[in-house]
């Protein structure tokens, strides 16, 4: 999705969830609607248009990273900061898919980059690409996370939850032992619910097979009129 497009649907979806973001100020950063209809990340209002953001796109990831958007000068800043951090994870990551969205980066891994078929344990001869995601955080510490699994429609929806909740943690908790602050890590399963392709192909599967990593400016950069 483009990044006009998606400002255009966070403006359209400011009036609509102004009400939602009242009552969503006190809650907490991250939580999961266990029938698939979006995480609300963040809090208040940017969460709750995270949500709807999330929800519109398909995509648990991209809703996280609106949901983070500052704007005006600060939100310059923070994607300056991101332009330059992007560019790096592209060289120091093979294989994986680095994009831009809004003022973060969303990173995806092909699940057979990071795990094994029908696996929650991260490959050894795998473990280089989040060596590097590590790395590329210690460089940036003003950000946070979500780590977000997929999977195919092949085996149950429970099942499928399941193993893309495993993947995530176990992604996290990779980063973790990497030196990355578990707080600044949030993970989320989301099974078969956000394919980016058809089930009705091995190939169309195997894209769906996946975890997205959203990055975006955490609390205190948001608030700093300086950026990071």
């Amino acid at each position: 999705m483009q990044h006009h497009t998606l400002l255009s649907m966070v403006r359209g979806a400011r009036g609509a969830t102004a009400f939602v973001a009242l009552a969503l100020t006190a809650t907490a950063c991250a939580s999961f609607n266990k029938k698939g209809e979006g995480a609300l990340i963040g809090a208040g209002a940017g969460g709750a248009v995270g949500a709807v953001i999330g929800h519109q796109s398909g995509s648990t990831a991209k809703g996280a990273i609106i949901g983070a958007v500052v704007g005006g000068v600060a939100g310059a800043i923070i994607g300056n900061q991101m332009d330059q951090q992007a560019k790096e994870l592209a060289q120091s990551i093979p294989g994986a898919t680095i994009q831009r969205v809004g003022e973060g980066i969303q990173v995806t891994f092909a699940s057979g980059l990071l795990y094994d078929f029908n696996s929650d344990q991260v490959r050894t001869e795998a473990a280089s690409n989040l060596r590097s995601l590590a790395s590329s955080l210690d460089k940036f510490p003003n950000t946070d996370l979500l780590i977000v699994g997929h999977t195919d429609a092949d085996g149950t929806p429970e099942y499928n939850q399941g193993l893309s909740l495993r993947r995530a943690s176990a992604a996290s908790d990779y980063l973790v032992i990497q030196g990355v602050n578990v707080g600044r890590l949030r993970t989320s399963g989301r099974g078969e619910l956000e394919p980016i392709a058809t089930n009705e192909t091995e190939g169309g599967r195997l894209l769906n097979r996946r975890v997205e990593v959203a990055i975006f400016a955490n609390a205190g950069a948001r608030k700093s009129s300086g950026g990071y």
